[in-house]
């Protein structure tokens, strides 16, 4: 019997680069699931989340632009109008792992909590960088100047009735990813304070989990 020793050396060599191509792409894949997994846990560690604070927390006093205190008990927002301006605080803690920042908000004169996401260009820019430690407490600001703002007239009415009120708030990570917005309820607690809730999160850089299948 003939051997073509030439054709069984073709067919071993080919059959060896058969096995190197999947070995490779084993660990092609394998090394891109394991970097998946790092940057995934990466951000997770980069990642804030806002509730409101507990109302045992602190009061914190809040010092606007103009030179107007503000005192916001633990687990409440603080509305005041005064000299044709609305100032506006939340006392907020941030339940994530990384430092967030506050980008920007959006303030409707009611309590809506099933109101479509807002729009990023809906929101108002912070004027004021607003940074929040992780597993701490620390605040929201902002304040209705312009009294041509559509919105001026009816935040005007809800702070006078002690009415019902919602402040959507746009943050992120420290760098500025992973947006979020959540959707805080100022609801009226006595005579001088609104008492918070957070009713719905919306991620605008990350899929949404609530979409997922299954």
């Amino acid at each position: 019997m003939h051997v073509d020793w030439a054709t069984v050396a073709s067919l071993a060599t080919a059959a060896g680069t058969l096995v190197l191509a999947v070995a490779t792409f084993a660990a092609v894949r394998s090394a891109n699931q394991a970097a998946r997994t790092a940057e995934h846990s990466l951000l997770a560690n980069l990642r804030p989340l806002f509730v409101p604070s507990r109302l045992q927390d602190d009061p914190q006093k809040v010092l606007f632009v103009d030179g107007k205190w503000v005192r916001v008990p633990g687990g409440c927002g603080q509305v005041e109008s005064e000299n044709g301006v609305i100032y506006l605080t939340m006392s907020l803690r941030n339940v994530g792992s990384g430092i967030g920042i506050i980008l920007g908000w959006r303030y409707y004169p009611d309590w809506d909590p099933v109101r479509p996401q807002p729009q990023l260009h809906e929101f108002h820019a912070q004027t004021r960088d607003l940074y929040l430690p992780p597993g701490d407490i620390g605040f929201w600001q902002a304040a209705f100047r312009d009294q041509d703002d559509p919105a001026y007239d009816a935040a005007c009415k809800a702070v006078t009735a002690r009415g019902e009120m919602t402040v959507d708030l746009l943050y992120g990570d420290h760098e500025g990813g992973q947006r979020v917005i959540t959707r805080f309820g100022l609801l009226p607690r006595g005579d001088d304070a609104w008492l918070l809730n957070a009713g719905r999160y919306w991620n605008i850089d990350r899929p949404d989990p609530r979409n997922r299948p299954g």
